[in-house]
């Protein structure tokens, strides 16, 4: 098991302000109530379905319990990237996070598997896994020891690769691009046998850096390509398909521990129900990403999908290395048959 042990200057600032019932984080301030605030680290913007369905949650948390909680969302990592915002959970510094899967691996190796290239067969295969406790209970309360829950998960999309000079279509084609992904040891060698060199960076980096050449491109869903307007400096985007990675909704061990068991229920079935509403809301949005990114130039092509699939072959068979990697990797295979 690994773990995050640097607070960053973002978590100590949020921190020196817990004890006022106003609190400031930067610039932002929490107006004062006697509702409990919940506060949520976000890295999207306002406009993401995911945002969507936590505002919504909130809503109906507060009617529920009598007001008894408030959600507030920092949204566009106003408090800092995901990895910044699972350390500020862990201490307790905020109550939730939304962070993507492959920040998960480098707390407790066996989420790895769920970031492995190609493993869900599709997205209704990877919703399916996520929900079954026979599967995830496990590993969801394998976390608790840092300090932190798993109380559902998200679909993230499908994640494909896009670039600023040319369409993919084999990993020949990415070779001695740097791109953009996700910090995790998986990722590294998952876009290196894809062609190109995996560059880690906060998403809120992405825009500038290829601009200025730094990068040559990303990886990430239809919605992020467009919503952040990826689209116009790399318009080249190609469904390489080779991720499905969970986004986690994770809470602070303390803050879901210290609700009445009344309040903790209600919280859950709020949970499970943003998680089904981002789904209705995810689809419709990609359609309309795409139909923006067109509009700006951006083009979206077909690749050989079974070159790639061998191509990363390697990275799943050395993260199955130990029996409970290897059991859940098993176990997620299984499940994907119902969907063939």
């Amino acid at each position: 098991m690994k773990r995050f042990l640097a607070v960053g200057a973002g978590s100590i600032l949020l921190l020196a302000g817990c004890s006022s019932d106003t609190v400031s984080v930067g610039a932002v301030e929490t107006p004062q109530t006697d509702a409990k605030i919940i506060r949520i680290s976000f890295n999207q913007p306002e406009s993401n379905p995911q945002y969507i369905a936590l505002e919504e949650m909130g809503e109906r948390l507060k009617e529920r319990t009598n007001g008894a909680y408030e959600v507030l969302i920092y949204p566009s990592e106003l408090l800092g990237a995901q990895r910044e915002s699972m350390e500020m959970v862990q201490v307790g510094a905020v109550d939730m996070a939304v962070v993507v899967g492959s920040l998960m691996e480098n707390l407790v190796d066996e989420f790895a598997v769920f970031n492995l290239p190609y493993v869900f067969y599709s997205k209704e295969h990877q919703l399916d896994v996520l929900q079954n406790p026979e599967i995830v209970d496990d590993l969801y309360a394998s976390v608790e020891d840092e300090g932190m829950k798993v109380l559902g998960a998200f679909h993230g999309g499908v994640r494909n690769v896009y670039n600023k000079d040319k369409p993919v279509e084999t990993p020949d084609d990415l070779a001695g691009m740097k791109i953009r992904i996700i910090d995790s040891d998986t990722n590294i060698q998952m876009m290196s046998r894809m062609g190109g060199t995996g560059t880690p960076m906060g998403q809120g980096e992405v825009y500038t850096a290829i601009q200025s050449g730094v990068l040559d491109g990303g990886e990430n869903n239809e919605l992020i390509f467009s919503n952040l307007n990826h689209s116009e400096i790399a318009p080249y985007y190609s469904y390489t398909q080779h991720l499905m990675v969970p986004d986690y909704i994770i809470g602070h061990k303390n803050f879901v521990d210290g609700m009445s068991d009344e309040h903790q229920e209600i919280f859950m079935e709020e949970i499970q129900l943003a998680v089904n509403h981002q789904v209705e809301l995810f689809d419709a949005e990609v359609e309309q990403a795409v139909q923006k990114a067109e509009e700006v130039g951006a083009t979206f092509n077909e690749v050989d999908m079974d070159v790639f699939q061998e191509a990363v072959a390697p990275v799943i068979q050395s993260k199955l290395s130990t029996p409970e990697s290897e059991k859940l990797y098993n176990d997620v295979q299984a499940a994907a048959e119902s969907f063939k």
